[in-house]
């Protein structure tokens, strides 16, 4: 099952596409909301699309409220061709080692794949889910949704 609306969100460290150490402590210490975006494999045809509409409508998601991070079971050699293939302006981690166990804790980690699915979560500054979605592979999130999440609060 997974994180509902509510809860307190699991904390987590993981390092980026650079393998630097990205933390939710770190993001809502700084009084900014984390939008954390699920994905299961870089360079795949959906979760190339999604990442992409977000980068390219940043502004909507990220700014001086709200961090978006992107977590993926994939290592971070591969995280840091995809950011620089495809300039991504919002950081890229990975949930290689232990693999799975940042999306298992979000209950969005498919063990028999070894991936994550496509969940989608938005944290307040006192750690709190204010938002929650859970799509399978091969279905598209309505990105509408994270928006109206976000002027919510």
């Amino acid at each position: 099952m997974s994180v509902v609306v509510g809860a307190l969100a699991p904390g987590f460290s993981l390092p980026d596409s650079d393998r630097r150490p990205v933390s939710l402590d770190a993001v809502l210490g700084s009084g900014r909301s984390a939008l954390i975006v699920f994905y299961p494999f870089a360079f795949s045809g959906i979760c190339s699309g999604e990442l992409t509409a977000v980068q390219e409508s940043l502004s909507s998601f990220q700014n001086d409220r709200t961090q978006v991070v992107a977590i993926s079971c994939d290592p971070t050699f591969s995280l840091a061709a995809w950011a620089s293939s495809s300039g991504y302006g919002f950081p890229l981690l990975s949930d290689f080692w232990p693999h799975g166990a940042v999306a298992s804790s979000y209950g969005v980690f498919n063990p028999d794949k070894g991936m994550a699915l496509r969940g989608t979560f938005l944290v307040q500054p006192d750690g709190i889910v204010s938002f929650a979605e859970v799509n399978e592979p091969g279905e598209p999130r309505d990105q509408d949704g994270w928006r109206r999440a976000l002027a919510a609060v």
